[in-house]
Order: C-alpha cells, then structure tokens, then sequence
C-alpha cells in the first residue's frame, strides 16, 4: 500500500446490482469516483482487477478499493469569515453574503466562496472527483445573498447534483420589483438560454434553443410609499437556470429594482439607492430544502432577509419584519 492511500475493504453484500452500485453503496464513493479508480486499476474483486462496472458480482464476493490521497485544489485556501447554517461530515449551508462570489474565474481569481471554503473545510474534504475541494452543486450570483449548499464528500455531491438535476430541491428567494405584479400570484415559463444581443445576459428564447425554466411567484407585501410602484415578491424555482429570477421577472415587465443587467433604475429610485447605498439587485435566496444523501432526512433552512434588504423594504413602505 501507498503511504497516500486509503484501503476500502469488504464484501459485496447484495447480489444482483451493477459493481459500481453495489461499491458505492458501501464505500461512501460517488458511482463515477467508483469507474474512474476501476479504471486505474484500484479496485479488485476476489483478490483480481475488477473489470467492467456493469458486472453484477455475486453477494458475499470479497472486495478492495485503494483510493489515493485526494490532489490539492489548485485554489488557495483564504481564511474569510463564514456564516454557516449547518453543517455535518457531508455537507454544510451557507448563508452567502452580497458581494461574495462563488467560483474563482477571470477577474476573481481569490477572494470567493470556494477560498473561504478550502480554508473552512481544511483537513475535512475527502475529494470529490479525486481533488479536495468542496463540491459546489449549484450557484447563486455574487451580488444575490443567500443560502448555498456544498458537499464535502464525493457521494453527497452526486447525490445533491441528482436533485437538481431532478428538481426536487426546494428553493425560494425573495425579491423587491419595479411595479406590482397582476396578477398577485402567478407562474412564468420560459426557456433560458444566452442572448443573442449580448453573450453576457441571459434572455428568454424558443425551448430548443435554451433550457426550460419554471418559476412560480406570490406578492407577500406591495410597498406603498413608492410613487412607481414596488413589491415584495416570494419566487420559488421549479428549474434552476442562470439568472432565472431575474430573467423570468424582468419578461413579464417587474425587473427587479438594482439590478444593472436585466432592469433600468427609475428616477424614483435613484435617489433612494444611493442615499443608502444599495448596489445590488434585490433579491436574496431565503429557503432552501433538499433531502440529506447521507441520512435521507428531508431539511429545510431558512435565512433572514439581510439589513441592506430590509432597510430597502421599509424606506419603500413595507414591513419592518
């Protein structure tokens, strides 16, 4: 054995299922994970390589798995501060902040949820994919605040990324709109997919071209001091595309107020943003429930609409709580 490596041995306990079920049931491993070691040739069965993952072994057949030490992420690790809702051997939430962005890319290359994370989480990433990092299975824009969450583990980033994939997370944001919406609740549907004006927006198009989206949205307070009109709008996302809320929002003629991209400024506002200094668009991610793929539990977390927000609300009319 290798001084970085980590022997997974047992047996198979159930006949009948493909070799990469079967280990990854045991071994805590995602079912890629599984291939790709199969195909360094660290897994055996019976005391021989294992050959192809669809073979369905017979239970009690002896297996072992040498996993290597996990690569450095090839980001650094940032000591940044964290709000952390929950958090477990599997997985943590976290309650992103304005500002923060998720993933170093061109032009923030430190500085993102994902530094702060390496640093958080030190010691405690088995890999996924073979690299300790944290498994980000969805994102939220830098300038939206809210709740994200990330897996620590090679399987509970497989199993979160199924439930996108899937839909069945729940999520819901809220967000302050230019206008009142009629009707008071409703659902948008359109297909996201990048504009062809601008490869750097988001913009409905025809279902073949973009991805089908779903949001359902509910007015919970509509902010009467506003001489334009503005409300505070529930969305909960029935698909999760880039810039959904946003986009759905601003089709249907109630932009959300900041927001630089997808929405103009009035002259109503102008004052108002600055003189508090919101620079942002107005929307943050408040709900988030998903089913635990380590436990099966069913959680579900909430995070309190931030004071930049809150503030916004009541010097428009609406409700201090």
């Amino acid at each position: 054995m290798g001084a970085c490596e980590t022997i997974i041995e047992g047996i198979i306990p159930t006949g009948g299922l493909r070799l990469d079920r079967a280990l990854a049931d045991v071994s805590g491993l995602s079912r890629e994970r599984i291939k790709a070691l199969m195909d360094e040739g660290r897994v055996a069965l019976a005391g021989k390589p294992a050959g192809q993952a669809s073979l369905k072994p017979a239970q009690g057949t002896p297996f072992t798995i040498r996993v290597p030490e996990a690569a450095p992420a090839t980001a650094a690790a940032q000591d940044i501060p964290l709000s952390v809702v929950y958090e477990d051997a599997h997985l943590l939430v976290v309650d992103k902040p304005a500002g923060l962005v998720v993933h170093p890319a061109a032009g923030n290359l430190d500085g993102t949820l994902v530094n702060a994370l390496l640093y958080h989480c030190r010691g405690q990433l088995s890999g996924i994919g073979g690299v300790a990092r944290p498994g980000i299975v969805h994102r939220i824009d830098k300038d939206t605040s809210g709740l994200l969450v990330v897996a620590k583990t090679d399987a509970a980033h497989e199993g979160l990324a199924r439930q996108f994939a899937d839909h069945s997370i729940h999520r819901a944001y809220h967000a302050v709109t230019t206008g009142v919406p009629v009707p008071a609740a409703g659902t948008v549907r359109g297909a996201i997919g990048r504009s062809d004006h601008d490869r750097k927006k988001m913009a409905l198009v025809s279902e073949g071209r973009g991805k089908h989206a779903v949001t359902h949205y509910r007015t919970l307070d509509v902010l009467a001091k506003d001489p334009g009109g503005a409300a505070l709008i529930e969305c909960r996302l029935e698909t999760g595309r880039t810039h959904q809320v946003r986009v759905h929002l601003a089709s249907i003629g109630h932009a959300l107020i900041g927001d630089p991209v997808y929405g103009r400024t009035s002259s109503q506002h102008k004052p108002l943003l600055a003189r508090l200094g919101f620079r942002r668009q107005a929307l943050h991610a408040a709900e988030l429930g998903f089913i635990h793929p380590a436990s099966a539990e069913t959680v579900h977390f909430t995070s309190p609409t931030p004071v930049d927000l809150r503030t916004l609300i009541v010097e428009l009319g609406g409700r201090s709580d």
